[in-house]
C-alpha cells in the first residue's frame, strides 16, 4: 500500500514508530522546527533533506516522497503491463482485477491514468458499457483540463464507441465527428485512430439510415489518398506530433510521437484493419452501395439524395415502423464478401458477426446451400428448425452480459438462416426458424439491440405473409426502444383528400 497521506505525514508516522524525538531526527545538520514544519505540511524538502532524512528513518527517499517503495512500484508496473497482456488476450476479468490493484496501491499519476484507461476497457470488453462510459469521462475531462499532460483523443473515440453499443447515435456521431476533425487539422488521414474513428461513425450512420454518408466514410477509410504504408504512417503521425506541439498541446504531441514509434515498428494493427473491413461489409449488406463506386448510383426509392422516409409498412397497422432495411445489392454482397476475407484475423464476438455478415452476403449472391452450412455450424440446426411448441418454453436468462450478447447473435443467426430457408423456397422451414427466434427475443432485455432484432423479425414475417406476426413483431420493436405504438383511433369528421 502507498505510504499515508503527504510528505510530512510519512516522515511523522516513521519518526514515531523509530521512537525518534525531532531534535533527534533533526540532528546537526537540522533544527528541530525545521522537522516541525515538514511535519505539519508547511515546508516541502529539498532532495537532499530527503536522503538525508531517509537514512535517518530508514527507509528510502522515494518512499518518503511518493509513499511507494522502488521495489513495490517496479512490482505494480509489472501488474499494469500483465493486466494490459490479460486485456489483450481477451481476458477482461483477470484484466480489471490486475488494474484495480494497481489504482488501488500507486500514487503515481502516469501508472494510475494508465490502470484507469486499462480498467475502462475492461469494462467495455465485460459488457458493462455504462461503467466504462464514466470512466472514459473521467478521462476526458481530465485530459480537457490538463491538455499537457494527456491526450483527450483516445478517451473521445473510445466514448464514442461506447455511446454507439447503447444506442445512443447522437452522442456517437458528435464525438465522432469531433475526433475526425481534430485529426483532420492535424492532417493525420492514416493510422489507427483515424481508422477506428471512421470506423464508429460508418456504422453510427447506417443506424441512422445514412447510407450516403456511411458510403463517403467507407470509401475515404477504404481507399485513402495518402498510403497507408509503415512509413507514411509514421510520418503523418510524427508532423501531427509537431503541429500539436507548435499549438501547445503537449499531451496531444508526446501521444502522436509514441505513435509514431509504435507504427516504424508494427505499422497498423491487423485488428484494427479486420474491424474496419467487418464494419464496411455490415455497412454494404444494411443498403449502402459499394465503396468502388465513387459516384454511387441512387438508392432504391430515393429521390434526390433523401432516404426514405419512415412511415406506415403495408399489413402492419402501425404508425412509425420504417420500411424494411434494404439487405444490399448484389455487387453489394460481392464486394461484402471480398472484405470479409480481410476480417479473418477477428476473434471471439467480432469472429462471430464476420460468419453471420458472410451468410447473409451468400444469400444475397445466391449461394443459399453455403450460407446455411455457415450457419448450422454456428447454432443447433435441429433446435431452429423445431417448432417452440415440442419442447418447454425457455426459462428467461439471467441479465449476463455475455449470456446476453451471445443471444442477441444466436437470434441474429437464426434470422439470416430463415431469410435462406425463403430463398431456398422453403416458407415452412423459414416460419419454423422465426418461431424459434421469436421465442428467444422474449428472453433478452429491452433495448436497442432488441428492438433491432424485432424489427427484422417483423421484416421476415412480411416476407412470408404472416402479417399479424409482423405486426407484433414491429410493436415489440417500439416498446423495446422504449416507445409505445399509438392507438388507432376513429375520425370524427370527413377530412376529405389530403
Amino acid at each position: 500500500m502507498p505510504g499515508p497521506g503527504n510528505v510530512g505525514e510519512r516522515v511523522r508516522n516513521l519518526r514515531l514508530t523509530r521512537r525518534l524525538s525531532q531534535a533527534q531526527l533533526a540532528g546537526h545538520d537540522l533544527s528541530d522546527s525545521y522537522i516541525s514544519l515538514i511535519e505539519s505540511g508547511k515546508r516541502t524538502p529539498t532532495p537532499t533533506v530527503l536522503r538525508m532524512l531517509a537514512e535517518r528513518l530508514g527507509c528510502t527517499p522515494e518512499y518518503l516522497a511518493e509513499g511507494v517503495e522502488p521495489e513495490q512500484r517496479a512490482h505494480l508496473e509489472v501488474r499494469e503491463r500483465h493486466a494490459h497482456l490479460a486485456l489483450l488476450g481477451g481476458d477482461p476479468v483477470t484484466a480489471e482485477a490486475g488494474f484495480d490493484e494497481v489504482i488501488a496501491r500507486s500514487d503515481d499519476q502516469e501508472l494510475t491514468a494508465r490502470a484507469r484507461w486499462g480498467r475502462a476497457r475492461a469494462l467495455e470488453e465485460l459488457g458493462r458499457t455504462d461503467e466504462a462510459i464514466a470512466l472514459f469521462e473521467e478521462l476526458r475531462e481530465q485530459a480537457e483540463r490538463d491538455p499537457g499532460r494527456a491526450s483527450w483523443l483516445p478517451p473521445v473515440i473510445a466514448l464514442a464507441r461506447c455511446y454507439h453499443a447503447v444506442g445512443d447515435l447522437g452522442q456517437a456521431i458528435a464525438l465522432g465527428e469531433r475526433a475526425m476533425e481534430r485529426l483532420r487539422r492535424l492532417g493525420l488521414g492514416v493510422g489507427q485512430e483515424h481508422t477506428e474513428a471512421g470506423r464508429i461513425l460508418l456504422l453510427a450512420y447506417v443506424d441512422r439510415s445514412d447510407p450516403r454518408r456511411a458510403h463517403e466514410i467507407g470509401r475515404r477509410l477504404l481507399f485513402p489518398e495518402v498510403p497507408g504504408d509503415v512509413s507514411s504512417t509514421s510520418a503523418s503521425y510524427q508532423r501531427a506530433s509537431l503541429l500539436a506541439l507548435d499549438e501547445g498541446t503537449i499531451g496531444d504531441s508526446l501521444y502522436f510521437a509514441d505513435q509514431a514509434l509504435a507504427a516504424r515498428g508494427d505499422g497498423l494493427p491487423v485488428q484494427t484493419h479486420a474491424r474496419l473491413h467487418l464494419a464496411a461489409a455490415k455497412a454494404l449488406l444494411r443498403g449502402v452501395p459499394p465503396f468502388s463506386d465513387a459516384a454511387p448510383s441512387p438508392l432504391p426509392g430515393d429521390a434526390g439524395g433523401v432516404v426514405p422516409t419512415s412511415g406506415e409498412y403495408s399489413g402492419t397497422g402501425l404508425p412509425g415502423i420504417e420500411r424494411p432495411r434494404a439487405e444490399g445489392t448484389r455487387e453489394s454482397a460481392q464486394e461484402a464478401l471480398g472484405l470479409l476475407q480481410g476480417a479473418a484475423d477477428l476473434r471471439g464476438a467480432e469472429a462471430t458477426e464476420s460468419v453471420i455478415a458472410k451468410a447473409r452476403a451468400l444469400v444475397l449472391v445466391g449461394e443459399v446451400d453455403q450460407a446455411i452450412v455457415l450457419l448450422e455450424e454456428f447454432i443447433d440446426a435441429g433446435m431452429a428448425l423445431a417448432p417452440p411448441g415440442n419442447g418447454p418454453r425457455p426459462v428467461p436468462a439471467p441479465p449476463d452480459n455475455e449470456l446476453v450478447a451471445r443471444s442477441q447473435r444466436t437470434v441474429l443467426a437464426r434470422l439470416v438462416l430463415a431469410r435462406a430457408r425463403v430463398a431456398q423456397g422453403d416458407p415452412g422451414a423459414a416460419q419454423a426458424v422465426l418461431r424459434a427466434a421469436s421465442e428467444q427475443l422474449t428472453t433478452l432485455p429491452a433495448g436497442r439491440p432488441a428492438a433491432h432484432l424485432y424489427r427484422e423479425l417483423g421484416e421476415m414475417y412480411e416476407l412470408v405473409r404472416s402479417n399479424d406476426d409482423a405486426a407484433a413483431a414491429y410493436r415489440r420493436a417500439l416498446e423495446a426502444a422504449g416507445l409505445h405504438p399509438a392507438r388507432a383511433q376513429e375520425a370524427t369528421s370527413d377530412l376529405g383528400r389530403v
